[in-house]
């Protein structure tokens, strides 16, 4: 599922805060379907990245934020086409590592941006709602987050969320 260090990363760092990508000590990346399901995958590929990494006390966090931008790539950044098997891969899970730092981008078809329910994640939101709230949970969660949209060979956008780590 998925694989250590073979990730083009480029595309990536764009709107990223300036971190010296050549200082990467670590990176992996998922493939996954367009299914619900696929926010357990997710989890389970962080749990073995940040095992092989010797971050597990960071999972609990990351996991969090992971399965946020899963849902939200599966739910808001997929064609209605995509859901049809000949799509196997449209959404896709990077993690990378620094000395001190993770970032995870999530990769899915759409150029749309982001969107909050609010305005401000310190506004009023409704947490007894289903849905509505992922990306203020990615905004606490985090040490910051943002998107991007791809350009040339790959089309759509990137979200990411970075963590301040504290390597074991």
């Amino acid at each position: 599922m998925g694989t250590e260090g073979s990730t083009v990363l480029e595309p990536l760092w764009r709107g990223l805060p300036q971190l010296d990508h050549s200082t990467v000590s670590g990176s992996a990346t998922c493939a996954l379907p367009p299914r619900f399901d696929a926010v357990k995958s997710a989890r389970d590929f962080t749990r073995e990245t940040l095992q092989r990494w010797r971050l597990e006390g960071e999972f609990d966090t990351v996991a969090l934020v992971v399965s946020e931008l899963v849902t939200n790539a599966l739910r808001h950044g997929l064609p209605a086409l995509a859901t049809s098997p000949e799509l196997t891969s449209p959404v896709r899970l990077d993690l990378m590592r620094w000395a001190a730092r993770l970032v995870c981008a999530v990769r899915d078809p759409s150029g749309a941006p982001p969107e909050t329910t609010t305005n401000n994640c310190t506004e009023y939101v409704d947490f007894t709602a289903e849905s509505g709230r992922g990306l203020c949970l990615v905004e606490s969660f985090s040490d910051g987050w943002g998107w991007h949209p791809l350009t040339g060979m790959m089309r759509g956008k990137v979200v990411w969320a970075l963590f301040r780590i504290t390597p074991a």
